[in-house]
């Protein structure tokens, strides 16, 4: 009698966002399906030094999905479910501030929610509330911010980023008035990915690459496509060494508050 090939596991996943659709130089893609539907790609399993990497590009091969139609809860759901606790999300923003200028890596410590209208709970039943007053993971953040350093790269530590519905770029009005309020960065997908996170007990952390300095910050031309894809391609070298050096500077056991973060909840469905 054959059994069934065992579906290969990962510990930590990597969500690539604009312009990041590989990590893993030798991977094996694994089809996941999801009581939410399928991920945006199938995720690609390799090693990163002892770690065994999930990647999964964000937008689907080729750009596929924009932000307000990426299918969040099954990306992370489908994480999970490969043994992934622990995830990584690079990501390009916008720059509120004018000393963050393009290429400037940042980690940010905080988030804003200025989406309307997106899923971003997996508790559409019972009262669970979850704690997300620090949305990101500490010791992934003190990972990263190590990476960076020992990669010779200046990463920024802390900083707001606010997230905002998309796909359009922001007024300069919306820019200035986001900036007013003490925000330091701008971009279309965290907040959900923070929040599921969350509420499937996994650490979560940002790693932002500024492409540009959003509208309201400089005079002159505004932000473009063409402008976000290039810098961040100029820079995907770099940010991808922070990530690969970052995989093996995260903790074999977590010891963070994001692990616990379920404790004592009552979950409307078992866990994966």
């Amino acid at each position: 009698m054959t059994g069934r090939t065992p579906r290969p596991q990962a510990e930590i996943g990597v969500i690539g966002g604009s312009g990041f659709y590989e990590l893993l130089t030798d991977a094996r893609q694994v089809e996941v399906s999801t009581p939410y539907g399928d991920p945006s790609h199938p995720p690609a399993i390799g090693v990163v030094g002892e770690r065994r990497v999930a990647f999964l590009p964000r937008h689907g091969a080729g750009h596929r999905f924009p932000p307000h139609r990426i299918n969040y809860r099954a990306n992370l759901w489908a994480l999970r479910s490969l043994g992934v606790r622990q995830v990584l999300a690079p990501c390009a923003v916008g720059s509120l501030r004018p000393e963050f200028g393009p290429g400037s890596i940042m980690v940010p410590d905080q988030v804003v929610d200025r989406t309307n209208g997106r899923v971003q709970t997996y508790y559409d039943t019972g009262a669970v509330h979850v704690p997300f007053a620090d949305p990101y993971c500490q010791e992934g953040r003190t990972g990263v911010l190590k990476a960076a350093s020992s990669a010779g790269t200046e990463a920024h530590d802390g900083g707001t980023m606010v997230v905002v519905e998309g796909p359009r770029f922001s007024s300069r009005a919306e820019s200035r008035w986001y900036a007013q309020a003490g925000w330091s960065l701008i971009n279309m997908t965290g907040q959900q990915e923070a929040t599921l996170a969350r509420e499937l007990g996994l650490c979560y952390t940002a790693v932002a690459l500024v492409t540009d300095h959003d509208a309201g910050i400089q005079t002159g031309e505004s932000v473009d496509q063409d402008t976000v894809f290039r810098v961040f391609e100029e820079n995907i070298e770099r940010l991808r060494t922070v990530i690969l050096r970052a995989v093996g500077l995260l903790p074999d056991h977590r010891t963070c508050r994001c692990a616990t973060a379920l404790d004592g909840l009552p979950l409307p469905f078992e866990l994966p």
